[in-house]
C-alpha cells in the first residue's frame, strides 16, 4: 500500500510559519551579500572584482550544484532531517565567513552556507506538499513561492542594515543563532512525512553537476579579466559542455540517475524549468546592481539603500492569488508569458535609470519588476512540481529550487561582468561610469530573457493536474504507472 494512501499528519499553522522562515533565510543570504559589495570591496580582505563575485556566486553555485542531490537525499532518508542538517550547515559556513580574513576563507564559507541551504529549501517545500492535503497543495506551493520571493528582499534590507549599523562579519553571525533557533523550532513543531526508502543518491551524478555548473560561470566570470578567447576561459566553457553531456548520457543509463533526462520530455516541465531560471535571472540581475546604484549614483547611506527595493514586495505579496485565478481561467501560458515580459520591461525601464532619475520614478519601475514575479513564480513553480508523482516531491522541489539558483547565478555573473568591463577604477571614476555600465548590463539581461520568454510560451500550455488528478497519481505511482512526464516512476 502506498504511504500516500495513509492518512499523514498535517502543518499546523506555527509549523508552516517555520517553514516558511528557513526559507526566507536560506533565500535571503543569496541577496544580502549584494548590499555590502562596496564594503567588502574596502575591506582589510581586499578582494578583486572576480573575488567579490565569486563571494556572491559561491553560495548560489554550491546551492544550485546540490540541490536536486539533497532533494533525492531528503526523499530517501527523511525531509526533517534534512532540512535540520541543512540548517547546521548553514549556521557553520555564516560562522566562517564572519571569522574570514582572506577572501578565500569568505568564499569557502559562503559554500558551506550554500551547501546548508541546498537542503533546507527541497525539504521545505516537500514537507508542505506531502502534509498538505492535494486540494489545498496549490496554495501551499504558492505560500512557498511567496516566502522564497520575499527571501530575496529580506536579504536585501537585511543586508543593507547591518552595512549601516555594523559590519559585513555582523551579517553573517546573525546567521547564526538565528539557524539554531530555527532548528529548535523545527524540531518540536514540524512532523515527519511519509517517506520512499527505494530512491537512491547518485553521488557520481552529484559530482557531474555541481563540476559542470562551476566550470561554466566560471568561464562566465572570468571572461572580461583573462578575455573570452583565452585559454583559460574556453577551457572552463568546454569542460562544463563536456560535463553536462555526459551527465545527461549518465542519467539515461544509470538505474537510479539522480536526474532522468527523459523527464524533459514533457514539453510543460521543460518550459516551466526555463522559465523559472528565466525569471530569477531577470531579477537577481537587478539585485546585482540595485544596491551598488543606489549607492554610488544615487547616494544612498547602506541601510537605506537596502530599504529602497521594498516596493519589490507590493507585487509579489499580491499577484499570485491573481495568477493562480487567471491560472485556473486561461491555463499557464498567458500568465506565465505574461510575468516574463513584465519583467524584462522593468528591466528595461530601470536601465534608463541615473543619477537624474527620480526615486519616486524608480520605485514605479520596481513595481513592474514586482508585478511580473508575482504573476509568473507560482504558475512556473506549479508547471515544474506537477510534472513528478508526490513521493519524488523532493526531487521535483530541487529541480525547481535548482532552477532558480543557476538563473540567479547566471544573472549575477553576466551583469557583474559586465559591470566589470566597463565601470572599473574606483572613487568618482567608478560612481561615474556606473550607470552608463549598469544600463548595458540590463539591457543584455533584458533581452536574454525576452528571447527565453518566447521559447516558455511555447512551451507551456494548459493546466497543472488538479487535486483529484494528484491524488490519484499518488496510489498510482506505487504501482509504477506512467506519470504524465512520460517516466515510469
Amino acid at each position: 500500500m502506498s504511504p500516500y494512501a495513509q492518512m499523514p499528519p498535517r502543518l499546523t499553522p506555527a509549523a508552516r510559519y517555520a517553514l516558511c522562515a528557513c526559507v526566507l533565510v536560506a533565500q535571503g543570504m543569496v541577496a544580502a551579500v549584494n548590499l555590502l559589495i562596496p564594503q567588502l570591496a574596502a575591506s582589510v580582505l581586499h578582494p578583486s572584482s572576480s573575488e567579490l563575485l565569486w563571494s556572491v556566486d559561491a553560495y548560489v553555485i554550491v546551492f544550485a550544484g546540490l540541490l536536486i542531490p539533497a532533494g533525492a537525499l531528503g526523499d530517501r532518508f527523511g525531509r526533517k532531517g534534512a532540512l535540520l542538517t541543512g540548517l547546521a550547515l548553514f549556521a557553520a559556513g555564516a560562522a566562517t565567513s564572519a571569522l574570514a580574513t582572506v577572501p578565500a576563507v569568505l568564499i569557502a564559507g559562503r559554500g558551506v552556507c550554500g551547501a546548508g541551504a541546498a537542503l533546507i529549501m527541497p525539504a521545505t517545500m516537500s514537507l508542505m506538499i506531502t502534509l498538505t492535503p492535494p486540494a489545498r497543495r496549490s496554495q501551499a506551493l504558492a505560500t512557498w513561492t511567496l516566502a522564497a520571493g520575499l527571501g530575496g528582499l529580506a536579504g536585501n534590507v537585511g543586508g543593507g542594515l547591518a552595512g549601516q549599523f555594523a559590519t559585513w562579519r555582523a551579517l553573517f553571525w546573525a546567521m547564526v543563532p538565528l539557524a539554531a533557533l530555527l532548528a529548535l523550532v523545527v524540531a518540536r513543531l514540524t512532523p515527519r512525512s511519509p517517506e520512499r526508502s527505494d530512491s537512491a543518491p547518485d553521488p557520481l551524478g552529484s559530482l557531474l553537476l555541481v563540476a559542470a555548473l562551476t566550470a561554466l560561470v566560471y568561464g562566465i566570470i572570468e571572461g572580461p579579466p583573462q578575455g573570452w578567447g583565452s585559454a583559460r576561459v574556453l577551457t572552463a566553457f568546454g569542460l562544463g559542455a563536456v560535463l553536462l553531456t555526459v551527465f545527461t548520457v549518465h542519467g539515461l543509463r544509470a538505474a537510479r540517475p539522480l536526474l532522468d533526462p527523459r523527464i524533459f520530455a514533457s514539453p510543460v516541465v521543460r518550459a516551466g524549468t526555463l522559465g523559472i531560471a528565466t525569471a530569477f535571472f531577470g531579477l537577481f540581475a537587478l539585485f546585482y546592481v540595485n544596491s551598488q546604484y543606489l549607492q554610488y549614483v544615487k547616494g544612498f547611506p547602506v541601510g537605506l539603500a537596502g530599504v529602497a527595493i521594498v516596493p519589490l514586495t507590493v507585487g509579489m505579496a499580491v499577484m499570485p492569488k491573481f495568477g493562480a485565478r487567471w491560472q485556473d481561467r486561461y491555463g499557464i501560458r498567458p500568465v506565465a508569458g505574461g510575468g516574463l515580459v513584465l519583467i524584462g520591461l522593468g528591466l528595461l525601464l530601470v536601465s534608463t535609470a541615473d543619477g537624474s532619475t527620480p526615486y519616486a520614478l524608480y520605485a514605479v519601475y520596481l513595481l513592474v519588476i514586482s508585478a511580473g514575479t508575482g504573476l509568473c513564480a507560482p504558475a512556473l513553480t506549479s508547471a515544474v512540481v506537477a510534472g513528478l508523482p508526490a513521493h519524488r516531491s523532493g526531487l521535483g522541489s530541487g529541480l525547481n529550487t535548482a532552477a532558480r539558483e543557476i538563473g540567479a547565478a547566471l544573472g549575477v555573473a553576466v551583469v557583474g561582468t559586465v559591470l566589470a568591463s566597463r565601470a572599473g577604477g574606483t572613487g568618482a571614476a567608478h560612481a561615474a561610469a556606473f550607470a552608463p555600465a549598469m544600463s548595458d548590463g540590463l539591457r543584455v539581461a533584458a533581452a536574454v530573457l525576452l528571447v527565453a520568454t518566447v521559447f516558455v510560451v511555447l512551451g507551456t500550455s494548459g493546466r497543472p493536474r488538479g487535486a483529484a488528478e494528484e491524488a490519484g497519481s499518488e496510489d498510482g505511482a506505487e504501482a509504477g504507472s506512467v506519470t504524465r512526464t512520460g517516466v515510469s516512476t
